[in-house]
């Protein structure tokens, strides 16, 4: 398995909004979201990270081409997949389907084997 990672900023004072955006996906969206998931073929963990600067959200994609898939999750036509973009970007104030076309974050440091620098 190969794992991505992306981070996105909160905007200030929208990190309440985060909270609430996903109790939905952890609740009543749960199925939507489990399937966009599966459908892409990878396993999403997302993580909050407060910091100095603000908040930061920590996307990771696992499975065998989590860049692929995060390009066809963002890509996606689906009435879940337009939601899920539109939250994103009154949360984050950035289109995250942009980022699919930016260049993926780079792996430095890994327990389990010495990195390859790029």
């Amino acid at each position: 398995m190969t794992l991505f990672a992306v981070a996105f900023p909160i905007l200030p004072g929208k990190t309440p909004e985060w909270r609430t955006w996903m109790e939905e996906l952890n609740g009543p969206r749960r199925a939507e979201f489990e399937a966009s998931r599966r459908n892409a073929g990878v396993h999403e963990r997302t993580f909050l990270q407060t910091t100095p600067m603000g908040d930061l959200v920590i996307v990771t994609l696992e499975g065998e081409h989590p860049e692929q898939a995060f390009g066809k999750l963002m890509n996606a036509k689906d009435q879940f997949t337009t939601y899920f973009i539109e939250r994103a970007k009154e949360i984050h104030g950035l289109d995250p389907s942009a980022v699919s076309s930016a260049p993926p974050s780079q792996l430095v440091v890994d327990s389990d084997r010495v990195a390859i620098p790029a």
